[in-house]
């Protein structure tokens, strides 16, 4: 099927409709608040099944970062369709990484500063981390990974 305007056949990986910044930044917030509890109790459950905090945390994150990034493919930024989709998971292993540098980083402090902390604690530094780069991350994917071509 072609557009009527152009008579080019459209991007399937595009946004279908655009989705207005407000109701974005809301799914943004909804589909993070998900991803954080996934990351949370993974890392929890991990680091309490002895894979170490460092360890439980990329382990976390990563699934996190998969299951995070297909809702908001989809739900957030309204991109339909498989064409692109290899490129924006790749892409966002990049900022994977801004956020697991941050809360790896996060980690060793709180390592250096309490080494007897618990489960709980480290696990509160993690989100805590991990809100601190979500301005960065919806950024990112609004400019950069699902942005809209001109």
């Amino acid at each position: 099927m072609s557009d009527i305007r152009t008579g080019e056949a459209p991007d399937v990986a595009s946004p279908v409709a655009p989705i207005r910044l407000s109701r974005q930044v809301i799914r943004f917030a909804a589909v993070g608040a998900l991803s954080t509890v996934l990351h949370l109790g993974l890392f929890a459950g991990l680091e309490q099944a002895g894979l170490g905090s460092q360890l439980a945390n990329g382990v976390a994150l990563v699934i996190a970062t998969i299951f995070n990034t297909a809702l908001n493919r989809a739900w957030t930024f309204g991109v339909a369709g498989r064409e692109r989709v290899v490129s924006h998971h790749g892409q966002a292993l990049v900022i994977f990484a801004i956020t697991y540098a941050a809360t790896t980083l996060a980690l060793a402090v709180l390592g250096r500063v309490a080494p007897e902390a618990g489960t709980v604690v480290e696990t509160a530094v993690v989100a805590v981390a991990n809100v601190l780069s979500t301005a960065v991350r919806f950024l990112a994917m609004k400019r950069w990974i699902f942005r809209t071509p001109a």
